[in-house]
């Protein structure tokens, strides 16, 4: 079906297949058309291109009177109006619009009008006679005409190069993950074999509290903090009590029944009371008392380190008494 917009257009170059002149209005020269397309059938879904040549004077338009549709014929590319070459006055103007349709049978092009307006504004008036266009079907030879099943999908072998990308995917995910259990189990031993002693680590970090640096007392909070802190890590590491979320009186209450110096364990004791008020009694400690902070924390865990050596070298069945003795003798 034409589109409405399209009707005048679509009669303009159908008129190809015959042109019959009514009458000319004041012309010293006629126009020349001349047909593009000679046929006057088509098979059906065939495109045709019909159109006209025509010689006009220099400066003259081309109007078309809209005309009514055509059922059952299509335009498949609008019109379009060309300009091929201009002489002496003269300029010769092609039109033309490819049809087709996918119905067969006769189809009547009903008339239509074409005014060629000169520059001096007289008009010639083309009236052209309705034309038949006919559209065929294919010939069928039933006499040997054959029904065939319609064909199944094609199908096509897999390629390598389609599974390369699904490969080199599958061989990137592996290699991340053998990267990451690789770089868990290189740390894992390297924690385990690098881990120095818990008295290393503790002594360690009493020496960076020697001098008096920290002993003013705005500092005194991080110097009694740093060395008890030091203490804390070191009791949880060797005799596996929880000393960072204990408090003083219960991390004693533990110690004391582990160790036997209970000179050594209240010496530290006096240490973690001070300590306590240094941070949460705003107490202020004498510079005697800082001086002997870190002497004896660095005593207790020398000795109770020297003592799980004793301890280790006595065995589990190990008897202190026979040791003693021999040291006496």
């Amino acid at each position: 079906m034409l589109c409405k917009n399209m009707t005048r257009l679509f009669l303009l170059l159908l008129s190809v297949m015959g042109f019959s002149v009514a009458a000319y209005a004041g012309a010293d020269e006629e126009p020349v058309f001349e047909n593009m397309q000679k046929r006057d059938s088509v098979l059906i879904g065939d495109q045709i291109r019909y159109g006209f040549r025509t010689t006009v004077e220099d400066g003259s338009t081309l109007e078309v009177a809209e005309l009514p549709a055509v059922e059952g014929v299509e335009i498949i590319s609008g019109f379009s109006l060309d300009t091929l070459k201009a002489r002496r006055g003269r300029v010769e103007i092609e039109g033309s619009v490819v049809l087709t349709s996918f119905d067969s049978g006769a189809f009547v092009l009903p008339p239509y009008e074409v005014t060629v307006r000169r520059p001096d504004g007289m008009p010639d008036t083309l009236r052209f006679n309705p034309e038949t266009l006919k559209v065929t079907t294919f010939p069928i030879d039933t006499a040997t005409f054959v029904k065939h099943d319609i064909k199944g999908q094609i199908t096509y072998p897999v390629t390598f190069m389609e599974v390369l990308p699904w490969l080199g995917g599958a061989v990137a995910l592996g290699l991340c993950a053998w990267l990451i259990v690789w770089l868990a189990n290189r740390k894992r031993k390297g924690v385990s074999v690098y881990r120095e002693p818990a008295h290393i680590t503790a002594l360690k970090k009493l020496d960076s509290y020697r001098g008096k640096k920290y002993w003013e007392p705005s500092k005194q909070k991080i110097f009694y903090t740093g060395v008890t802190d030091a203490v804390r890590e070191y009791i949880a590491a060797r005799y596996g009590i929880s000393a960072m979320e204990m408090t003083t009186s219960d991390i004693f209450k533990d110690l004391e029944k582990q160790m036997q110096d209970k000179a050594l364990c209240s010496d530290l004791k006096v240490l973690f009371e001070r300590a306590d008020f240094v941070k949460f009694a705003k107490y202020v400690a004498s510079e005697q008392e800082n001086a002997t902070a870190v002497p004896v924390a660095v005593k207790f865990v020398n000795e109770t380190y020297q003592q799980e050596i004793e301890d280790a070298a006595l065995g589990p069945s190990g008897d202190a008494g026979q040791k003693s003795e021999g040291k006496e003798e």
